[in-house]
């Protein structure tokens, strides 16, 4: 691109957090098939050619979107866990923000094919979704040592427990994403809060 045209296309550009929000969108209306970056660029009045120059590639725009989105989740989370009440009622608000709200969740969705993208991504990559994960884990940790601190919860290791229940949730998660007929949402809630008054709790 020449430098008049770089110019350019970074005075015309939308901000960012626009780009990002459209993406997201998209997925949530279309899924992924119809997240293409010609597509994306008409809705934001960029062209493809711009797209690729601010984000490098169609797996960077994608692990942005996903960054994006988290932030947001982050603040909800971080928000639900500093209420007032036990941590019993809070771990229960953090497992409602975690586990998908139905087949083909945009989040969800977009953060299937992040891991799947990700057998090919760089250490850089990497390390930016190790943080995403990080974050709830941290969240859970603190959360579920604060119950044993309280003697709400049995004496557990936070660290380890935070580790399996994720395990849990991830894998129940993705069945309801991806749509595997015989379990839903409420299914699944019902199976986790039984797992954690049964493990935790009692």
């Amino acid at each position: 691109m020449a430098a008049g045209g770089v110019r350019a296309a970074r005075k015309n550009a939308p901000p960012r957090e626009e780009v990002l929000a459209a993406a997201m969108a998209t997925i949530a209306e279309r899924g992924l098939d119809g997240l293409t970056m010609a597509g994306l660029g008409r809705q934001v009045g960029m062209s493809s050619g711009h797209l690729l120059y601010y984000f490098g590639s169609k797996d960077e725009l994608l692990l942005q979107t996903l960054e994006w989105s988290e932030a947001a989740l982050g603040a909800e989370r971080r928000s639900l866990l500093g209420r007032r009440g036990t941590a019993r009622e809070r771990l229960q608000a953090y497992v409602d923000l975690y586990v998908p709200d139905e087949v083909r969740d945009p989040h969800w969705t977009l953060w299937l094919e992040v891991w799947n993208r990700s057998q090919n991504a760089g250490p850089a990559e990497r390390d930016r979704q190790a943080a995403i994960e990080g974050a709830w884990h941290r969240d859970l940790v603190a959360l579920l040592a604060e119950g044993v601190s309280r003697g709400e919860f049995r004496s557990i290791d936070p660290d380890r427990y935070a580790a399996r229940l994720r395990a849990l949730l991830d894998g129940f998660s993705i069945q309801v994403a991806v749509g595997l007929p015989g379990i839903g949402r409420a299914d699944i809630l019902a199976h986790v809060s039984e797992f954690l008054d049964q493990s935790l709790v009692s």
